[in-house]
Formats: C-alpha cells, structure tokens, sequence
C-alpha cells in the first residue's frame, strides 16, 4: 500500500513542476498563436501565372489550376521582380551602384571592330585558255602562293590547235610574216612567255599539258576548282588575299559621326596580344550608313609583314573625340548590361533596403571609356547592379519572372496605311477570328473552313498600295507565312495540327495588325501553357479570354497582354 502511495506522490509532484515550469509560461501559447497567425496570413499563388495572389486556396482566375502557396516573402512584389537572400547575394557577389550624370575624364571613344582582308590588295587567278585541269598543285586554302609558281597542269585542245598553227606559220615566216607574228601573239595573250613559245617552235614538240604559273603572290583564301574540272577561259581558279597590309573596320553609331575624320590616330589592341598597342591612321570613312544597325564604317590600314593580324580577329580601338561634350549624359558601367539580340537589359533595385530587383530594357549609345551612353531606359539616381549580373539573370529565370533568355517584347513598327489596304487587312481580320472561334470549340471542320477563307482574304491584299518603302518590306516579310500557314491549317481536319498552325498564323498576323491597323480595337490575349508550355498568342474581339488553343479543356487560361487601338 505504502509504495502505492510513493508512486501517487511522485506523480503529483511531477504534474505540478511541468505545470510550473511549461504550462504557466505564454511561450507556448505566443508559439502557438504566431503558428495560427502565419497560417492565416499565408498566401497563395498560380504556379503558371504568379502575379496572382489571394489570401486563401482556390483556383487561379485566369486558368482555373488549382492554387499553390505562396512563397515566404513574395507579397507586395510586382509581376516582374524578384527576391534574393542574403546568402544568395553574398555567394554571388552581387554590387550595385547609383547611376548618375558622368562622362569620360579623358574623353576617348572605344570602338569595336574585326579585321579584315585588304581589298585593294586582292587578286583572282584565272585560266587564260580552256581545258581540263590534269593536275592542281594548290592543296587547301590558307596556303602562301608565291609570283611564278606552277599552279596547276591543264590540257587544252585550243591550246593544243594554238601550237600547230605555231609550227605551220614557222615554217611560212618568211613568206607570210604578218601570220606568223599574229599566232605568236595570240599564244602571248593566253600568257605563254617568249621562252615557252620559243621553245616549241625549236623543238617542233606540241604539249598536250601545259602548265599555269601564279601571276601574284599571296595567301588562298578560296579555291573555287578542283582537280578534274573542266574550265573555261578566264574561268577563276583561285582568290588570293595579299596579307602584308590588312584593313581594321570599326561599327560607328550615328551620334558619334562627329567625332572622327580622316587621318585620325588610332591606338588599337587585340585580345590575341593582350599587351601590344598598335598606332595607326583613320583612312576611311564609310558616306553610307548600315541602315539595319544605324552605324557607318570607319577603317584603318596595318602593316602585317609579321602576320599578327587575321581576317575576322576582333579588334578594340581608342579614339581621342575631337568634340568636347558641355552637356552631360548619363552613362552605366559596361559590366552591368546584358545582351540580348538587338537589345540591352539591366537590372534594378528599386529599394535600397531590400533585396529585390527587376529587369530594365535599355537603350544604348556609344561607348565612352568603361562606360554606355544611355539614351533611354533609366534614370539619375537609380540603383543597378554592376557585378553578378548573370547570376541575378539566372536567378529571375529560376523564378519564372523576365530575364534575358526569356524576354522576347519586340517593338513593331507602325506604318500610316492606305484607307483601301487597311479595308482589304480588316476582312482578313474577320476571316481570322472565325477561325479562332472555330478552335475555341474545337471544330476542326469548321476550323478548316474558315482558314480557307482566311487563305483567300490574304490573297486579294493588294500589297501594290503600300508606297512606302518600310511598309512594303514589313508586309513581304508577313505575307508568305500568312499564306503558308492558312493553307496548310485549310488541308487538315486535326485540331491539333491545326493550333500548331494557328500559333504562327496568329503570331505574324498580330504583327500585321499593329503595323498597318484595323478599323477597330482588338485585344492580344496569351496563354502560358500552350505550345508545349511555351506560351502563345491570339487576337480578340472581346477582353474575355476565351482560348482557342485547349477549348473546353482549359477554356479561359490566358490574359489580355495588349489592347491594339491603331485604327
């Protein structure tokens, strides 16, 4: 009984310490409140559109998936920035800088440039008489060719008929010398020398074969024969570069014309030898501009007895500017832009204290020192990022935001249209939205009607109305893949053969709408899933996204991305 009552008693005492020592405190209770606190503030997402966020679970109001929780962190953030811990920015090595007014102390200009062949120093060798080359003693293209070199072995009938009438109007010089002097001179026009001619007439021996002697000295750069190959008079056999002298061509922007003229020195330095500065002269400057990259050429001669130069090696050239710039303009680092085809991005932070940051496009001038020019894109005062750029890049791209592999916003130029070609372009737009509501119901019957009658809309445009030169050019890069693509959906009852078509139909025909225009407003609606999860675009009539690209299985997953009002 006794030790009954022992085990009662360490119990009770037991009970009452825990109480003590745990049930007494509100750490628990704080802990546990926090626990209901965070839950009820937790936020959730759309896996495939994460601009969405709600305070409960559910399913996304543009696609209808079901909704994902949040990621700790990620409320208040737009659409297209990101956040980094700091751990991830310690690892990368991440800095930023506030950009400001700055120009170059020392106002030096840096160009880029390739080096290329000398074309003044070109030259073609050709076959002076025709005939089958029996033999070709130039084996591969790089190879050094010297003045007087055998070239190559040639059997020519011409030729061959040539020294006969030699030999007859030898035997006949005294009697008929004007015959005898024009047969000599014909086989001196086909670069037989007096020794060669003399020769046959001495020995009275007509060659079958007969050899070809290089008439220059240089490098091979092409071969355009072969041996066996028949070939005519004056037919090219080889192209030979002279690379003692070779040309440095440097891109120019259109704002830095100023600065240059010829006669110029220039420092110039390759990546090849890293510590070696060549001097040479500016001793050309192209009048034309490249109208696609809005530069002009500027060039320079350098002497390559060593052979340090190669065609096609990039070259850098430093240039003091002959203008002194009074106006300030605002300049990067060199470090902090990415490239993207034709354009330049960077990356923001838009609050100083937190570490988010979101992709810019920018628009670039030239190089000044170790910094861009920019002339659009940003502002004093902003902050960028200077260093680890690719692993912030990388970062917004693991987190489905903007990046630089993934951004494709293209500007469409737009174009004052002819009232009668826009007309034409709007029935092709009706044609066109019959179809997309074909494929929003999934009619592959009626599907292919209506990309028949699209097929023949885009036939009657009379491109003869567009008479400005830009216009015309944009629609002839549109027309043979509208044409194409209609045809091929209007062959096909596979719906989904035919939404593979419709994607590249939908894509130059938007083009086509916001560079020539409608007479109406249309919506550009996109869907991220479609294409294999690669994204798509449509046009609309309506903002209600209604997809043509899953129909009822996915039926309003999309967005409006633009609304085109160009009429």
């Amino acid at each position: 009984m006794k030790k009954y009552i022992v085990y009662i008693v360490i119990l009770i005492v037991g009970v009452t310490l825990g109480w003590l020592l745990f049930g007494g405190s509100s750490e628990g209770g704080n802990h546990n409140h926090a626990s209901e606190t965070a839950e009820g503030n937790k936020m959730w997402t759309c896996s495939m559109h994460p601009q969405i966020m709600q305070p409960e679970p559910g399913d996304c109001p543009i696609c209808g998936m079901d909704l994902i929780p949040a990621e700790a962190g990620a409320e208040g953030l737009a659409a297209n920035q990101f956040k980094l811990t700091k751990n991830a920015l310690a690892l990368a090595n991440v800095q930023t800088t506030v950009i400001g007014n700055a120009m170059s102390i020392d106002n030096t200009i840096i160009l880029s440039g390739k080096i290329a062949e000398n074309e003044k120093s070109n030259a073609v060798q050709v076959s002076y008489f025709a005939g089958r080359i029996e033999r070709l003693n130039v084996n591969f293209t790089g190879e050094k060719i010297n003045k007087g070199q055998l070239l190559a072995t040639i059997y020519s009938p011409e030729l061959v008929k040539a020294q006969q009438e030699l030999l007859t109007a030898a035997s006949l010089k005294e009697n008929q010398p004007e015959l005898y002097k024009a047969v000599r001179n014909k086989l001196k026009l086909w670069k037989l020398s007096e020794n060669q001619i003399n020769q046959i007439e001495k020995t009275g021996v007509v060659k079958e074969n007969f050899p070809v002697y290089a008439t220059v000295t240089g490098t091979v750069s092409e071969k355009l024969v072969e041996q066996g190959d028949y070939v005519s008079q004056g037919q090219a056999l080889l192209k030979l570069a002279n690379l003692s002298t070779v040309w440095a061509n440097f891109d120019v922007y259109e704002n830095q014309i100023s600065n240059f003229k010829v006669g110029q020195n220039i420092s110039i330095t390759t990546n090849a030898y890293p510590n070696e500065v060549f001097n040479a002269k500016v001793s050309f400057i192209d009048p034309v501009m490249n109208p696609e990259t809005r530069t002009i050429t500027m060039r320079a001669v350098l002497n390559n007895n060593k052979g340090k130069f190669k065609p096609a090696m990039f070259v850098t050239g430093k240039v003091q500017a002959t203008e002194k710039h009074s106006e300030q303009q605002l300049s990067i680092p060199a470090t902090s832009v990415l490239w993207t085809g034709k354009r330049s991005v960077v990356y923001v932070k838009p609050e100083a204290d937190k570490p988010v940051f979101e992709m810019r496009e920018v628009i670039l001038g030239g190089r000044v020192g170790e910094n861009y020019q920019v002339e659009k894109g940003l502002n004093p005062g902003e902050e960028i990022v200077t260093n680890g750029v690719f692993t912030i890049d990388a970062s917004a791209q693991l987190q489905g935001k903007k990046s630089m592999m993934n951004h494709t916003k293209e500007i469409i130029e737009s174009f004052s249209t002819p009232k009668a070609f826009k007309e034409q372009l709007q029935k092709a737009y009706e044609d066109y939205i019959k179809l997309k509501d074909a494929l929003v119901k999934t009619d592959a019957n009626k599907a292919k009607e209506s990309a028949a009658e699209l097929n023949k809309s885009i036939e009657l445009i009379d491109m003869k109305l567009l008479t400005n030169e830009a216009a015309h050019k944009q629609w002839m890069q549109l027309i043979p893949v509208l044409k194409e693509g209609s045809a091929d959906m209007a062959k096909t009852i596979d719906v989904d053969v035919q939404r593979k078509f419709f994607k590249t139909v939908s894509d130059h025909f938007i083009k086509a709408v916001q560079s020539f225009g409608i007479n109406e407003v249309t919506y550009k609606q996109y869907c991220p899933m479609a294409d294999s999860d690669k994204g798509a675009y449509w046009l609309s009539k309506e903002k209600q996204v209604l997809n043509p690209y899953f129909g009822d299985m996915m039926l309003k997953c999309g967005e409006v991305k633009e609304t085109i009002n160009n009429n």
